[in-house]
């Protein structure tokens, strides 16, 4: 499995949809994930990929990862595993 495809099956989990539901330009807001939902899809993200996610939950537009759309939140993802190496 992919990281866009992991990605979407933990969103749409949160979500309690179908992962053919979560699109990518879809907010987590709109597909019904409140600040708590998204504090455990980070935990679940992070988890997932053995990745720690720049991510403040106190203040989410402070952080340095962009959970505007799935498709942002897939190419963060994508940009602290290549970072990893």
């Amino acid at each position: 499995m992919n990281i866009k495809d992991q990605v979407i099956a933990i969103i749409a989990e949160q979500a309690v949809l179908e992962p053919q539901d979560v699109t990518l330009d879809a907010t987590l807001e709109s597909l019904g994930i409140d600040s708590l939902g998204l504090v455990e899809s980070i935990f679940a993200i992070e988890e997932a990929f053995d990745i720690s996610v720049p991510f403040n939950a106190n203040n989410p537009s402070d952080s340095d990862f962009d959970i505007s759309t799935v498709s942002s939140i897939i190419a963060g993802i994508e940009r602290l595993k290549a970072e990893q190496g």
